[in-house]
């Protein structure tokens, strides 16, 4: 619909024509989350209502979800030219043992985002890493933050943002893969070195680091960077690092000219 500006990539927003229109109460914005992320898809009852409410909903759980329904389309209600009858028939539709949200032409960030994907996973079969680095640049640009960072989460909405925080993470490997074709190493040090502090286990992205720091000179601190990380793995979990860093640790100390080459791709390494 236009005119509406929805945005789950952060804090959860609801706009027309920058206005919000979405409550305030817990419930009725977990719901809406669901609906929301499912758009175009009918909801069974029992999702809802488990979402909700766990494994312990009230006797009154259904009563309480049409509540919240209504709730919803009043808010929506609040839209020039929308009445509630309007939203229960357009927008907001209770289907045969469920509910549906159907956004229409609205601006939602998530449709948005998973446009870029396609658009960048095109530039990779074309071979186009400055392709890549556009498309992923401009789909991570969309997060404002962790996904529904202000909602409250029953396990769909966990499992539903615990898959978006992947995606995030697989987009930016991507782009830092793409940035490295164009030799731009460099200039991905320092988010390379805040993503291995975040995430200290992931093995591609400290990868991706030892490779960036070899290539801007600083070789003894890409071999820092395997011991810790061999350390870790060890400690942590009781494994040794994958086949391709522990190749990428021989090629560094032997000074492999490859690594140097434009043509050089980590994906590409068979250890």
């Amino acid at each position: 619909m236009a005119g509406i500006r929805v945005a789950l990539l952060g804090p959860l927003s609801v706009t027309y024509d920058g206005v919000a229109v979405i409550p305030t109460a817990a419930k009725p914005r977990q719901l809406l989350a669901l609906l929301l992320l499912n758009d175009g898809e009918t909801v069974p009852i029992a999702s809802l209502v488990s979402e909700l409410w766990d494994d312990a909903p009230p006797r009154s759980a259904l009563t309480t979800l049409q509540t919240y329904v209504l709730q919803l389309r009043k808010e929506f209600a609040k839209i020039p030219g929308m009445c509630p009858q309007s939203v229960a028939r357009d927008l907001l539709q209770t289907r045969h043992g469920g509910y549906l949200i159907n956004l229409g032409g609205a601006e939602f960030d998530l449709h948005e985002y998973r446009a870029l994907l396609d658009a960048g996973n095109r530039f990779q079969r074309a071979d186009d890493p400055a392709g890549v680095v556009a498309a992923c640049t401009r789909a991570l640009g969309l997060w404002q933050g962790a996904a529904l960072a202000d909602v409250d989460q029953g396990r769909f909405l966990r499992a539903e943002t615990a898959q978006l925080e992947q995606s995030r993470l697989t987009t930016l490997e991507t782009l830092f893969d793409a940035q490295l074709r164009l030799r731009r190493h460099r200039e991905v040090l320092s988010e390379l070195a805040a993503m291995v502090v975040q995430h200290p286990l992931h093995e591609h992205i400290h990868a991706q680091y030892m490779l960036a720091l070899h290539r801007s000179g600083h070789r003894a601190r890409a071999l820092e960077v395997f011991g810790r990380l061999r350390g870790e793995l060890t400690s942590e979990l009781g494994i040794e690092p994958s086949p391709l860093l522990r190749w990428l640790h021989r090629a560094i100390l032997a000074s492999d000219s490859s690594l140097s080459s434009p043509e050089f791709r980590l994906e590409n390494v068979v250890a």
